[in-house]
């Protein structure tokens, strides 16, 4: 690898461990092949996210941002020159990754699609609704990963969704507090208004029955993910598949914990913390079906 690549690669890698994340990213468990490109997708997705970010920046500039990114991209792929601007180390590594390891530029448009629809959408009324929005903002990161294992398969793509779109719903649920500071709601209409909630009780320090009721709904629908997405955690092998399973088990854990604080996530954040890691570490080592 030339210095100038090598050089791109390990900016990646600095922006993926200066971002902390609930699950595991470019992690020494991943194979070290694997690494790299893995970084590179991240720190794609990470920037373009923040640019997405709420903030004091009109919803127009931020628009403007990521089709910018967005032409950035392009050009890097259709020209083979990553131009320059900001993070251009960023385009010199993912060009690379998307020409070895032959990833679909499509997924990268994709999550581009979900950061720019993060600006003009607030609400989601139906699973459908949020559900396509998870497909363009999560999924396409777990067949990306895949694809960089060297796998393609219709079978483990959607498994591997329902993972990824599971593991998304379980950060909305933790996360129920922050997000409706922010003006944001993910939990449907159709389940928080069948569960009789309101949404002005979301501004109070705890959930109301009604609310934790809706919740708890979200939770059980988002573990029947889990499950149906299982299967991808054996799909692969070696250090990927460990890596998969500790993802896997660490998103199940969250809910978990969801579950034993009454699904309220006000009066306590479900989060995971040192004390998780070793029982996360040996369920991935005897993992049985």
């Amino acid at each position: 690898m030339n210095p100038q690549l090598a050089g791109a690669y390990a900016y990646c890698e600095r922006l993926a461990r200066s971002h902390y994340e609930n699950f595991p990213v470019a992690s020494h468990l991943l194979p070290a092949a694997m690494r790299p490109h893995v970084a590179a997708i991240y720190a794609f997705a990470r920037l373009a996210d923040d640019m997405a970010d709420e903030g004091v920046r009109p919803g127009a500039a931020r628009i403007a941002d990521l089709e910018a990114w967005r032409a950035r991209l392009d050009r890097a792929v259709q020209t083979q020159s990553p131009g320059d601007g900001p993070h251009r180390e960023v385009f010199v590594a993912l060009r690379n990754s998307i020409e070895v390891c032959r990833l679909p530029v499509q997924l990268f448009h994709d999550l581009l699609s979900a950061f720019t629809q993060d600006v003009t959408v607030s609400r989601y009324e139906t699973w459908d609704d949020l559900l396509d929005y998870c497909r363009r903002s999560a999924n396409p990161v777990g067949r990306l990963v895949l694809r960089v294992a060297g796998r393609d398969s219709a079978a483990l793509d959607e498994a591997s969704d329902a993972v990824c779109t599971a593991l998304q719903l379980t950060n909305f649920w933790q996360d129920l507090r922050i997000d409706w500071g922010r003006g944001r709601l993910y939990v449907p209409g159709s389940v928080w208004r069948g569960a009789g909630a309101r949404e002005a009780d979301l501004s109070g320090d705890a959930l109301t029955p009604q609310w934790r009721d809706a919740v708890r709904e979200a939770a059980d629908y988002t573990r029947r993910l889990f499950a149906r997405g299982r299967v991808v955690c054996d799909g692969v092998e070696g250090r990927l598949r460990f890596e998969l399973r500790a993802t896997w088990l660490g998103g199940v854990r969250i809910l978990d914990k969801l579950e034993e604080s009454q699904f309220d996530p006000y009066v306590r954040r479900p989060k995971l913390s040192w004390t998780d890691a070793l029982p996360i570490v040996w369920r991935a080592a005897v993992w049985t079906d």
